[in-house]
């Protein structure tokens, strides 16, 4: 049976998972991955953790017949990476750019080699999931959103900083405001300064999707869904399912968006690469 890997190296954690190749990416199972794991991007420039890591992976995962790749971080963690996992350099890697194409799917992006391959598997994960008007939400280090229609164009989108640097920006850049720890939910306005910070950036994360949903209204195509990963995805769905205004969108927390893109993409390099090696014999 066929395997493939699957990385997601981000700025702050890289996520892994391997699948068969008889699974789909639309399955919504939660236990969708054969094998699964993350740490913290910064481990792979550390020789132990890395190999540490390197270790659990070709001690646990059979040798796949493809390595499907989607970073954002520093190139070097894909150096790093393929030496790591040099017992498998005769497996073909493959790597989703933001410009990288996909079938059915267009972007209006000005330049889509700038695209963040991030952004561009979670718009792919969007339109593998359903054809509705999406906004995908990558809500990690930087929150992302970007406006998926239904007609499978992609319209763009905004970058903000994440809920986590927003909260840590203040504490970097003002004499009096503390580092905040507050995770829990807070209604209305916060009686203390940690819960004022914490409620205060979770509020701008909000507001910056319903200013999104607006500007897709101006657009005469309103969000049917929002699709929401990263690790502040819990926090954010959790506010969005509180707040009446979104009480007519569907609203989809859903781990691993950017691994099930890269997932959908990858399987299609794949049988494409083998249709053409076909042919070529």
């Amino acid at each position: 049976m066929s395997l493939y890997v699957l990385f997601d190296i981000g700025n702050t954690r890289l996520k892994w998972a391997v699948v068969e190749s008889h699974q789909n990416p639309i399955d919504r199972n939660k236990k969708l991955w054969l094998y699964s794991g993350a740490i913290d991007t910064k481990l792979l420039h550390s020789p132990e953790h890395s190999a540490e890591l390197a270790h659990y992976i070709l001690q646990t995962v059979p040798k796949p017949d493809a390595i499907g790749v989607c970073c954002v971080a520093a190139e070097e963690c894909i150096t790093n990476l393929r030496h790591l996992l040099s017992q498998w350099s005769d497996v073909q890697w493959l790597r989703l750019m933001g410009d990288s194409p996909f079938s059915e799917l267009r972007s209006l992006y000005e330049n889509p080699a700038q695209l963040g391959a991030d952004r561009w598997a979670g718009v792919i994960a969007a339109r593998t999931l359903s054809t509705a008007n999406s906004l995908i939400v990558n809500a990690g280090t930087a929150s992302t959103l970007d406006f998926l229609g239904a007609n499978a164009v992609h319209h763009g989108g905004w970058i903000i900083p994440g809920l986590g640097l927003m909260q840590s920006s203040l504490s970097s850049n003002t004499a009096r405001l503390p580092a905040t720890s507050q995770t829990e939910a807070i209604n209305g306005f916060g009686l203390s300064t940690d819960a004022a910070i914490y409620k205060g950036c979770l509020a701008a994360q909000i507001g910056a999707i319903q200013s999104a949903l607006h500007t897709a209204l101006e657009m005469r195509q309103p969000v049917d869904r929002i699709w929401i990963d990263g690790g502040n995805a819990k926090n954010l769905a959790a506010e969005l399912k509180q707040n009446n205004l979104f009480t007519a969108i569907s609203i989809e927390p859903i781990n691993g968006l950017v691994l099930r893109g890269l997932w959908a993409w990858l399987l299609k390099e794949v049988r494409q690469l083998t249709h053409e090696y076909g042919q070529a014999d």
